[in-house]
């Protein structure tokens, strides 16, 4: 049976133009556009995902 996808925002969102998460299925992590949520989402494993959370916290903006 397929886990259905518990969406969020991330807690430093500003406004409502980012992009959402479901992390609650095992299997895959979920991403998604919030000014689009019909258009689909992106599944990925969680090993990925954690990778690029991880190379987008050491980014800096200038």
């Amino acid at each position: 049976m397929a886990t259905v996808p518990n969406w969020r925002t991330s807690s430093y969102t500003k406004s409502d133009n980012c992009v959402e998460v479901a992390d609650n299925d095992p299997q895959r992590v979920m991403v998604r556009d919030t000014k689009d949520r019909g258009k689909g989402a992106l599944g990925v494993r969680p090993a990925t995902w954690s990778s690029f959370v991880e190379f987008a916290k050491q980014q800096r903006v200038p």
